[in-house]
């Protein structure tokens, strides 16, 4: 992609999200997720119709009278993207890849959170943190994201999603607001949960320390083959080439079943850990499955 090709698909993107942001998400935006941040302001005597979980126990003890701790509002948020740039992003079938739909709903975020003057950063990985782009606000560092999200090209195509997390929490000591985007082409990550196993999981550990939500891109074709006949595949991430009989109706089942299964283990993932999670299809409307996660 030339320097001028790449600078019209940035304002095309541009035009499309910032409009969005500014004219349909800013208001659901600022409900949602401003104010839910809280730092620690002071200690004060307890007054009667106090909340009795806020009391500070030390401080009690130490002065004989109980006292509670007073939180304030954070003003400003810190926003971080998790962007899946594995091979598999390159898919799609209808009307778009799976990568130009994340460029799009990123950026509407991106958008999002500036026009709420908060701080907007970015995490690119595959099976391997590939770039870190630490939060600022303004819209010259949204452009710049946007930049990094048409032409990055990874080192890496497989998919390691417990990696980026366990990336993000330790590197964000603050509690963020984070949006993973992802195709959850991950079966590492999607195994069969329980209890036992749930809690050592790294979408439970981030999203106990942040605020976490889930946006799935997919493709038709990731859930359902077509009719076809004899077709050659290649896997995105592993290049392995394999021929399937599409018209084979036992193939098809299978395939479809393989990712019911899989939707299941991620509903039942995200039920158990509390993470608002929101599927969006590469030939469907983006603007509908992020107002339902922003609500």
């Amino acid at each position: 992609m030339t320097s001028e090709e790449l600078l019209q698909k940035v304002r095309k993107i541009e035009i499309k999200t910032r409009s969005l942001s500014r004219n349909i998400f800013a208001g659901e935006y600022h409900s949602q997720f401003k104010g839910r941040g809280m730092s620690f302001a002071e200690v004060r005597e307890y007054q009667q119709g106090d909340d009795v979980r806020l009391i500070d126990w030390n401080v009690t003890a130490r002065l004989n009278r109980p006292y509670i701790k007073v939180f304030e509002e954070e003003r400003e948020l810190t926003v971080m993207l998790l962007i899946d740039v594995s091979g598999s992003r390159q898919f799609g079938t209808i009307s778009q890849t799976k990568r130009d739909m994340m460029a799009e709903v990123a950026a509407t975020l991106a958008f999002s959170t500036i026009e709420n003057n908060d701080k907007v950063g970015v995490l690119f990985f595959s099976n391997k943190i590939e770039k870190f782009i630490p939060a600022k606000k303004g819209r010259k560092h949204v452009l710049h994201i946007i930049r990094e999200l048409i032409d990055f090209q990874p080192s890496q195509t497989g998919t390691d999603i417990s990696l980026a997390l366990q990336y993000f929490t330790n590197a964000q000591k603050r509690r963020t607001t984070a949006f993973l985007i992802s195709d959850m082409m991950d079966p590492k990550f999607l195994p069969q949960i329980n209890q036992k196993t749930l809690f050592a999981h790294p979408l439970v550990i981030a999203a106990n320390k942040h605020d976490l939500h889930l946006i799935q891109i997919y493709d038709r074709r990731d859930s359902e083959l077509p009719d076809v006949g004899l077709l050659k595949v290649k896997d995105a991430e592993t290049e392995q080439r394999i021929w399937i009989d599409t018209a084979n109706l036992q193939t098809r089942e299978q395939y479809h079943n393989k990712w019911l299964q899989q939707q299941q283990n991620l509903n039942d993932l995200t039920t158990k850990t509390g993470v608002h999670a929101v599927e969006v299809r590469t030939d469907e409307d983006y603007v509908q499955a992020l107002r339902r996660l922003f609500r």
